[in-house]
Order: structure tokens, then C-alpha cells, then sequence
């Protein structure tokens, strides 16, 4: 069976040769394609494909995501409405990190499997990269100066092969020599880490004792750059202001020549006044127009507001990408997270992560942060609703995520009990444990009619199977009566089969249930009859069963049963019994009139030695 991970916009069916045809069976989470060749025996199926509209769910690593995810999810529905905003917003930005944390670790165990370089690999990391950049601009909203060093955390956190490559350099017998030593430094101080260029930088210094003092002033340079300290007492402008001065001293020291006689401070010193030229002869370093979009920022605009994001972020594609090229669904995404619309990184998300699991608790999230209240879509359910109906049904797909799904139709007070509804009746039952918990989730839903529907699925199983206890079971909690009274009919049959009963448990604590039916009631109390009788409570017997005969709720078929349970009772000293009854067998007849007789004779004897 192939398996396929596309959904092409429009299916063309094909022509296929004579006596051939295409059909489509359409399920929750998948499309089954199978081809059907028509011969004089009738129709057969050489070949099924099945296309698989989300196939991730299949994946055995990303299903720790979904059940961590899930925990996250119940939680953030719990946040009270009535919070100051301030401790609300405090929430959501703990939640997002936790919902980053776990797609973390999914891409951590990606890369122990070795699977860095697949398409899935790839999802979870731009996955991480807009989460993360969502949470900066839309969930943290950071404001001018706190926004350039949450964009820098950004950036650093998914440019770390700089880490990498500098613990090899440290690890070289001489650091300073090595092919990647000037890489290193100069990646470090265009992610603004400007302490390790420091420390980096020293090791180069000793090397050359003649250029001390160049190194000296590098140094100098690189340790007086100011940072926004959001909870200092220093505002934006007076940042901006200090920022000015140390940017017009490295100025000066470039028209100075200062570092005209050693190439690598000078590019540094080019990187520190933001030389645009300079920054994209380091693509290679960079990587990506949103890292160059960063430095650009850092060394030329670290008090830039939200609202000019977009501009610097165009501006910044376009250098930095060929003019030939075509934007990938990432910039898409990333530029219009940019430019502050939600609803299109929502939109692009959707089709380029090819899961409905990012766009579903982004948008929950970001819901819960009341920047969608004014995104309603035209067939009845908000946009948050309908991505969490969307994913959910995928999870319903699955043998054992779809218990997750359960919570998240719980949550869309819309149209999750319809869909809820729709789904549940798709669960396959396979076995009696799996049925319950499927039960368990309907009852306490209050869906009765779900409920009846898979107690008499699995009450008809049982009985095929003849399992007649569990079949009983089944049918009182589906409360259907006229199926506890068929079962009750096989049980009465078996006993006059076998004479015993089975499932005596399960008979002897029927309790009120036996009250379904007519039937279930006789079977509870002829089975406490046998019951008393082995107890030798021959009176109490006697009176249960006499009315059994009496009430009429006794099968026909089983009144000479009935009557045949009466003679040894009719042998009691205690128990004296008149009964009439036609068209029986006659040897019972004999059997039941011996019987009467010696009972007869029996209270004659005791009546005339009373009175004697």
C-alpha cells in the first residue's frame, strides 16, 4: 500500500483501458484509491493506494508531541477571564514556551534517529522558528528596545551551528590558528554576543604582541556597546542617545584607519557601524535574510518599534535573497509575521507545515490573547473552532491518539458535540477494554444514544460469541429491554440444557436492573429460588416459587421446569402446596399426583396427632 503525502488542488481521474475503472472511498483522515477490473467473473481490485491527507500522526516521535501538547492545551482552557491582563499575559507567554519546549524536544529525538535531514525534521524546525516569532510579536509584544533583544534571543537560539563550530576551534591545540577561528568571532559579534567575541578575540591578542594595543581598542569598543535593559531605569531615548555616541566613536575609529592594518578588525569594525555591504559579503555566515534582518537592526536601529518591523524586514528580503529566486513558504510566513498579520501567517502555516497541529494551538493561543475576536469565517465557526475541529479529526484517525481528541471537541462550543458525536460512532471497538473507555467518554458527555449504540454493538458481539453474561452486561447498560429479554430466553434455555447456570456473579447481583424486563426479573428471581433452596430455606422458597407461577412472567416453555422444581419441595414437612394444571405429559401428571398424595397424607398424619 503507497503511501502519499500530498493533496493535490484538483484530483483528475484518468483514463483507464477498457474494462477498468478508478474508485474513491473517502474516510475521516485519508482517501482509499483502488482500481477495479471488470471480468466475466465479476469485479476485482489488483491494486489499493491510500492518500493520506496528514501523516504525521503516524509518526511514533511526534505522538509524545500530541499527548505533551494535549496537557498544554487543557491547561491554557483553564486560565480565568477575569485575571488582570498583566498576569494573564504572564500566562500565555509561560504557555508558549512550553509548547515550544516540547516541539524542542521532538526535534532533539529527531536527531538521535537520524532523521535531521527529512521532511519531517525540517517541519518541526520551522515549526519552532515561528512559534518562537509569534511569541515575540504577538503573545510577549515586546515593546522599542526590549523587542531587538527578544528578536536576538531568536536568532541565536535557531543559529547555533556557531556553537558548534566553536567548541571545535576551542578544542584545537591552538585556537587561534585555527581555519575557523575568524568565522567564529565575527559570528559571534553579528549575533551580538559580543562577550565571547571578547574572550575569543584574547587568544588572537597573545598571539600577536605587536598589535596589542589594536586588540586593546577592539576590546574597548566591543565592551562599551550599550543594551537596552528593560528593567532599568533608563528609557528608550536615553538608550538611544548613548547608543549614538559609542556608534559615532567606532565610526570614527573606521575613518581613522585604526584598523587599517589588520583585515579582520577592520571587518568587524565594518559590522559594528552596520556596513550593509559588509553584512551581506557574510551571507555564508548569516545564513538567512532574517538574521541579516537582525544584525542589520542590532548595529543600526536597536530602538525600532513594532509598527517598522515590516519595512526593515522587505527591505532585508530583498538584499539579502537573489533577485531570481523566489521567496520560500518560510519568508512567506516570516514576512507576514512581520508585517503583524496573524491571519496570513495562519493561512500560509497551514499549507506549508501540511499539519493541522501548529495552526490549531497557534491560533487557540493566540485566541485566548483576544487578537482574532474580529476573525469570523462565513460557514459558522470562528477560525480558532474550526482549525481545532480540524486537527481533532485527524487524531481521531489514529488507534490510540484519539482519546486526546476528546478534550479538544469538549473545547469548540460551537460544533465540537456534533463532530464529537460523528467520530465517536468511527471508533473501531475492538476489544472490551477500548469499548469501555468509549462508553465512559460518552456517559459522562451525557450522549445517550451513542451509548445504547455501543452497548448493543458489543451485546451482539458477545452473544455471537456466546458469551452470554457479558451480552446481559451489555444490554442493561444499553437499557434495551427487548435485548435483556432475549438473553434472558438463552440463559433459561441453557439451564434446561445443562441444568446449572453460568455467570452466576453477574445473575446474583442483578439487583434493580432485573426490573428491565419481564423475563430479566424472572430470570434474577428463579436463579435466588435455587439459591434459598440450597440453603434449605425450603418455606421462603416455596413462596418465591409460587409466585413465579402465579405472576405470569414465566415462559411457557418453562412451566413444567417450574413444576418439576416443585416436587421436592412437595416432599418438605413445612411446605403443604394445592395446584392444578391440564394438558401435561402424563407420567409428570403421575409424577406431580404421587407427589400431592403423600404431601396429603403427610398433613393428615400431623393434623390427627395434633388432635389426638
Amino acid at each position: 500500500m503507497a503511501e502519499v503525502d500530498v493533496e493535490p488542488a484538483v484530483t483528475n481521474i484518468p483514463k483507464i483501458n477498457a474494462g477498468k475503472h478508478l474508485g474513491f472511498a473517502w474516510g475521516p483522515g485519508d482517501i482509499l484509491v483502488y482500481e477495479t477490473l471488470y471480468k466475466s467473473s465479476g469485479p476485482v481490485c489488483p491494486f489499493i493506494h491510500e492518500v493520506r491527507k496528514d501523516e504525521d500522526i503516524y509518526s511514533p516521535i511526534l505522538r509524545k508531541l500530541f499527548n505533551e501538547s494535549h496537557h498544554i492545551f487543557v491547561g491554557l482552557q483553564t486560565i480565568r477571564e477575569d485575571l488582570p491582563s498583566k498576569n494573564r499575559k504572564s500566562q500565555f507567554v509561560s504557555i508558549s514556551k512550553n509548547y515550544r519546549s516540547v516541539i524542542r524536544a521532538c526535534m532533539e529525538e529527531l536527531q538521535q534517529v537520524i532523521l535531521s535531514r527529512g521532511r519531517l525534521f525540517s517541519k518541526i524546525t520551522y515549526s519552532k522558528l515561528i512559534w518562537n516569532l509569534c511569541e515575540v510579536l504577538f503573545i510577549d509584544a515586546a515593546p522599542a528596545g526590549s523587542l531587538l533583544l527578544h528578536l536576538l534571543d531568536w536568532v541565536r537560539l535557531h543559529k547555533a551551528d556557531v556553537d558548534e563550530k566553536a567548541r571545535e576551534v576551542l578544542q584545537s591545540e591552538s585556537p587561534a590558528e585555527h581555519n575557523d577561528y575568524w568565522d567564529v568571532v565575527v559570528s559571534y559579534v553579528l549575533q551580538g554576543r559580543l562577550e565571547e567575541a571578547r574572550q575569543m578575540l584574547v587568544k588572537q591578542a597573545t598571539l600577536q604582541p605587536a598589535a596589542r594595543n589594536m586588540y586593546k581598542l577592539m576590546d574597548t569598543l566591543l565592551s562599551k556597546m550599550p543594551f537596552y535593559n528593560p528593567s532599568g531605569t533608563q528609557t528608550p531615548t536615553e538608550f538611544e542617545v548613548k547608543w549614538r555616541h559609542w556608534h559615532d566613536e567606532v565610526d570614527r575609529c573606521l575613518q581613522d584607519n585604526s584598523f587599517a592594518s589588520n583585515r579582520h578588525l577592520e571587518l568587524i569594525c565594518k559590522i559594528l557601524v552596520g556596513d550593509e555591504d559588509t553584512l551581506l559579503e557574510h551571507k555564508d555566515l548569516l545564513s538567512t535574510w532574517y538574521h541579516f534582518l537582525v544584525t542589520r537592526l542590532l548595529f543600526c536601529h536597536p530602538t525600532v518599534k513594532p509598527t517598522e518591523l515590516h519595512y526593515y524586514a522587505q527591505s532585508c528580503m530583498t538584499m539579502f535573497l537573489d533577485a531570481r529566486s523566489v521567496p520560500e513558504p518560510l519568508d512567506s510566513i516570516l514576512l507576514a509575521a512581520f508585517e503583524f498579520d496573524i491571519h496570513q501567517v495562519i493561512k500560509d502555516c497551514s499549507i506549508a507545515l501540511n499539519n493541522w497541529w501548529f495552526v490549531a494551538h497557534l491560533t487557540d493561543l493566540l485566541d485566548h490573547c483576544k487578537l482574532l475576536q474580529s476573525h469570523n469565517l462565513h460557514f459558522g465557526s470562528n477560525l480558532r473552532e474550526f482549525l481545532l475541529l480540524e486537527y481533532a479529526s485527524g487524531l481521531f484517525t489514529h488507534h490510540s491518539l484519539w482519546q486526546l481528541a476528546v478534550d479538544y471537541f469538549d473545547h469548540c462550543p460551537e460544533f465540537g458535540r456534533v463532530y464529537l458525536e460523528l467520530q465517536i460512532e468511527r471508533v473501531p471497538l475492538d476489544t472490551e477494554h477500548k469499548a469501555l473507555k468509549v462508553l465512559r467518554i460518552c456517559e459522562q458527555r451525557q450522549m445517550s444514544e451513542q451509548v445504547r449504540s455501543i452497548c448493543k454493538i458489543m451485546a451482539m458481539r458477545a452473544l455471537r460469541n456466546n458469551r452470554l453474561g457479558s451480552a446481559l452486561s451489555w444490554s442493561i447498560r444499553a437499557k434495551d429491554a427487548a435485548f435483556a429479554t432475549l438473553i434472558s430466553e438463552r440463559f433459561l434455555q441453557d439451564y434446561c440444557a445443562r441444568g446449572t447456570f453460568s455467570d452466576l456473579d453477574l445473575i446474583d447481583n442483578l439487583g434493580p436492573a432485573m426490573l428491565l424486563s419481564d423475563r430479566l426479573t424472572f430470570l434474577g428471581k428463579y436463579r435466588e429460588f435455587h439459591k434459598l433452596y440450597g440453603e434449605k430455606r425450603f418455606r421462603e422458597a416455596a413462596k418465591l416459587l409460587l409466585s413465579l407461577m402465579t405472576a405470569k412472567i414465566a415462559p411457557r416453555s418453562f412451566w413444567m421446569t417450574l413444576l418439576t422444581d416443585a416436587l421436592p419441595l412437595l416432599e418438605q414437612k413445612e411446605v403443604s402446596l394445592e395446584i392444578t394444571e391440564e394438558d401435561i405429559e402424563l407420567t409428570k401428571v403421575e409424577l406431580l399426583r404421587l407427589a400431592l398424595a403423600r404431601n396429603l397424607a403427610m398433613a393428615i398424619v400431623k393434623e390427627g396427632t395434633v388432635e389426638s
